[in-house]
């Protein structure tokens, strides 16, 4: 009888039933509010747990051989992914020019190079002279990349489940979110958010809506026209009528992209949910933006360059942590007080 009981397995079992909390709260979130940041933090933690789990499964030998290669691999990925960044940064700039918002990727990458060197510093200081402060020192650099690295994960994971998200037709209007129109030419970044915007159009009107299509943006110093123009020229040329489009022309940011269109649709006496476009780089930052403005709304993207989403997606990252700085702030002060604190309680 006893050789037919299994033993429980206290951390097996409680890794499972983390993992299954942490998926239950995710998916409560999600289905009450998918435009939150957090919801990915809550999703990566449940992966993370679920892993332990498995590592459990696969008995103490085995899972010591995964957690050494995985210790292992660690240095070397990070390696791997700073050449890769520096080498994106570089084909940027020959693509898109020397600009700084084009010197994310390569500063990443310098960024974890610099990191990787003073950690191997450490390390060899640390095998000649056994010195606590510099065990430290170490340790919190480990910790806060690690910590970095984990929310950024969270980010783009989750920028990708929300951007795949099922909709259904029945939006009053279509926001489409301006971007550069140097000269008066929709570039391909642009072309492709107004491309995304008019499929969308179609499959409304085919399911019998006739929502309305708002181009927003307005004109910068190095451009002969508003981009709300441009862009409803361009639109109005495939086929949506002059009576659908609004042109909202004075916008200057994301912000005020949703904010303005918002006040025009309710001008118009629209009300309801609308569907906002941009790239896809840039789809939860902006729909989070909509739910703090209070916009009832759903965001797609358009797809973007493979080169360029890798400095994309680091603007938008960093751009959150700028949004949530008080929240990063107070969590990487408790990641780089861990160590120290626990040098001197012994």
């Amino acid at each position: 009888m006893r050789g037919l009981v299994r033993t429980v397995n206290v951390p097996e079992v409680g890794f499972l039933a983390v993992a299954l909390v942490l998926l239950l709260v995710f998916v409560l979130r999600f289905l009450r509010e998918p435009r939150r940041v957090s919801n990915g933090i809550y999703l990566v933690l449940a992966l993370m747990f679920l892993a332990l789990w498995v590592l459990t499964l696969l008995g103490p030998s085995t899972s010591e051989v995964v957690i050494t290669g995985l210790f292992l691999a660690a240095p070397l990925f990070v390696v791997v992914l700073a050449f890769f960044l520096v080498a994106n940064g570089l084909k940027l700039f020959r693509r898109e020019g020397r600009r700084l918002a084009n010197a994310l990727t390569l500063a990443a990458g310098i960024g974890l190079f610099a990191m990787v060197a003073a950690v191997a510093v450490g390390v060899i200081t640390l095998s000649r002279v056994n010195s606590g402060a510099v065990a430290v020192a170490v340790g919190t650099m480990v910790l806060l990349t690690g910590y970095v690295g984990f929310v950024f994960t969270a980010f783009l994971l989750y920028s990708v489940v929300y951007g795949r998200i099922p909709q259904r037709p029945g939006h009053v209007a279509i926001i489409v979110l301006g971007a550069s129109v140097r000269d008066g030419v929709v570039r391909p970044l642009l072309a492709s958010r107004l491309d995304r915007a008019l499929a969308l159009y179609r499959r409304e009107t085919e399911a019998g809506f006739q929502p309305l299509v708002v181009t927003s943006g307005g004109r910068g110093a190095d451009e002969p026209a508003a981009e709300a123009d441009v862009m409803a020229d361009y639109l109005r040329d495939r086929g949506v009528p002059d009576g659908c489009l609004l042109r909202e022309g004075e916008s200057t940011s994301t912000q005020e992209n949703v904010r303005f269109s918002k006040a025009m649709l309710a001008d118009q006496g629209v009300s309801g949910r609308v569907l906002v476009v941009t790239s896809n780089y840039h789809v939860l930052r902006a729909a989070i933006l909509t739910r703090r403005l209070g916009v009832k709304a759903d965001v797609r993207g358009a797809r973007t360059a493979r080169y360029f989403l890798p400095n994309a997606f680091i603007r938008e990252f960093v751009a959150l942590i700028a949004q949530y700085r008080v929240a990063n702030a107070v969590a990487a002060g408790a990641v780089v007080a861990v160590l120290p604190l626990l040098a001197l309680s012994t």
